[in-house]
């Protein structure tokens, strides 16, 4: 009896330790042994893009172009800009870095710097020279840029192994993302892709190879008619409106378009068609090809940006058939480069981003068109108005400086020397601005906190100040009103139709989906830090969007 006791305490430990390894082996997670990242990371910036195209447009659009991304990815409906002035190297710089302008430094495409003593463009270097043409067009770099980028971080994760790339016909639209570690950054010089001796002291082959076909002369012989049939554009206002800016030598801003005029005599007119945006592409498809980008064991990223949309936007206006062409065109343009990217680095190996670095407001003759509050004021006005105010109050000649980016920067040196109270110099100009027609106040920024405007324009205005490189007074213009002239139109304030962009995400992790949350432009470069397992980048305020990396 002892011995079928003890034989039953040996089986029941026996078994009991079996079965606690059976459940620890079935309960214990496995770790991949490398962090999985994508082969790829591709950033597409659409210059100007408003986020209702992603709409407006959609029954026209093909399957494999926005439709792919809307219907395939994850939007982020509700993205906006979390600052002002909202311009194109704002925008560009940061999406890459996660960061406003007061971090960034970025404050414009052009501010003026009070301890240089005069303007400055966002994206120059004089210490450089032009790599691939004989012109000053390469004398960019992105020293102004204050902190790292998205791009930068990738590069310190991986020991500088990953290739980082920018491509954009603007300057800044590539040497911007592509961040101050980047391997090349190329733009547009004319009918050539340029780039400078801060990336290298010469072009590749490729590049030379491809710049001496003069691409651009090919789509001027084809001119630029509408892709469908005209009254097809049932989105657009008729094709002939006296607030549309005209091309050289047109009688009307209408269709067609005649472009072989231009034909190897004026290359630069390239960027204000829809092909400006093709040739990013032709270009961009080379640097995959000949630089093997996501083709070397390494997680590379090509930062393009497409400008064509903001020359043709800012000339015509948002409404206008050539905008909605234009529009219509990129998706067949981004149809074939996602076709390219399945093809060449595969579906699913690549992360793929869209955004934009800002949208636009309509022509202000449009909306006085039908009813709508708009109208322009002009900050040369602006700024004879301050002078003769400050001429006749305080016996201050030329004291203002500039007026630019909303903000007026007066001369302190002057104001010193003739012992002028500056604080009454500012309580002066704020209370002339809140009095001129299109301009709804007028704060002074070193007491902003102290205005009475609302917390949500304060906090724009002050994510958008920089204390070394910004002005004295900002001055809140009123909606859909902006220094502008006749035709076409702008952008630059903290209004939704301003700010209001499209963020998608498609590719590598990522599943369909969408968010109405609100989120920021600063989010995408967190979120792209935490999908990659990398820091994010130094100046980075953003938060990852957690609606796409929890799923």
């Amino acid at each position: 009896m002892k011995f079928k006791h003890l034989l039953f305490l040996i089986l029941a430990i026996v078994y009991a330790d079996v079965n606690a390894q059976q459940k620890s082996k079935s309960t214990t997670k496995t770790y991949p042994t490398n962090i999985e990242r994508p082969k790829l990371v591709v950033g597409l910036v659409i210059d100007q893009m408003r986020w209702d195209y992603l709409y407006r447009y959609y029954s026209r659009y093909s399957n494999g172009g926005f439709k792919r991304l809307i219907n395939d990815g994850f939007s982020v409906e509700n993205t906006f800009i979390p600052y002002t002035p909202t311009y194109t190297a704002c925008g560009h710089t940061s999406i890459y870095t996660g960061s406003v302008p007061a971090i960034n430094g970025i404050i414009g495409n052009n501010w003026y710097d009070p301890e240089l003593g005069r303007d400055v463009y966002c994206a120059e270097d004089k210490s450089v020279k032009t790599v691939g043409s004989s012109s000053r067009a390469g004398e960019m770099s992105p020293k102004n840029m204050l902190v790292t980028t998205i791009t930068d971080e990738l590069r310190l994760a991986t020991n500088f192994k990953s290739k980082v790339i920018g491509v954009s016909i603007k300057d800044r639209g590539s040497i911007l993302p592509a961040g101050h570690s980047a391997n090349a950054a190329y733009w547009l010089d004319g009918a050539n892709f340029i780039s400078s001796t801060y990336y290298m002291q010469s072009l590749p082959t490729w590049v030379t190879d491809y710049n001496s076909k003069k691409e651009a002369n090919r789509y001027f012989a084809k001119n630029w008619n509408t892709l469908y049939p005209i009254e097809t554009y049932t989105q657009s206002t008729t094709d002939n409106k006296p607030y549309e800016g005209k091309f050289r030598g047109e009688e009307t801003p209408t269709f067609p378009h005649q472009l072989t005029g231009y034909i190897d005599k004026n290359f630069e007119m390239i960027k204000s068609t829809p092909y400006g945006n093709t040739i990013t592409f032709d270009f961009s498809k080379l640097i995959i090809q000949n630089e093997k980008m996501g083709q070397t064991g390494n997680t590379d990223f090509l930062a393009i940006s497409c400008s064509s949309t903001d020359y043709v936007g800012h000339q015509f206006g948002p409404n206008s058939i050539e905008a909605e062409d234009t529009y219509l065109r990129l998706d067949k343009d981004l149809e074939d480069f996602f076709n390219y990217l399945d093809k060449t680095i595969g579906k699913g190996n690549y992360l793929l981003f869209l955004s934009a670095d800002h949208a636009v407001a309509h022509v202000p003759n449009f909306m006085k068109e039908n009813k709508l509050p708009s109208g322009t004021v002009s900050n040369s006005t602006l700024r004879k108005g301050l002078d003769t105010l400050m001429n006749t109050k305080f016996n201050l000649s030329k004291s203002v400086i500039t007026v630019t980016n909303n903000q007026v920067y007066f001369d302190h040196s002057l104001i010193e020397d003739k012992k002028v109270d500056f604080t009454l110099v500012k309580k002066a100009a704020t209370e002339y601005l809140k009095k001129q027609n299109g301009i709804a106040d007028a704060v002074d920024l070193e007491i902003l906190n102290n205005s009475t405007i609302p917390e949500e324009i304060r906090k724009r205005i002050t994510n958008g100040y920089n204390a070394r490189r910004s002005g004295d007074v900002y001055f809140i213009s009123k909606p859909n009103w902006f220094d502008g002239g006749a035709t076409g139109t702008t952008h630059g304030s903290w209004y939704p139709y301003d700010s209001h962009i499209p963020l998608l995400f498609m590719g590598w992790k990522v599943k369909p989906g969408k968010t109405n949350q609100t989120h920021y432009m600063t989010d995408i470069a967190a979120t792209l830090a935490a999908m990659l397992h990398i820091q994010m980048p130094s100046g980075s305020v953003g938060s990852p969007i957690t609606e796409i990396t929890h799923q």
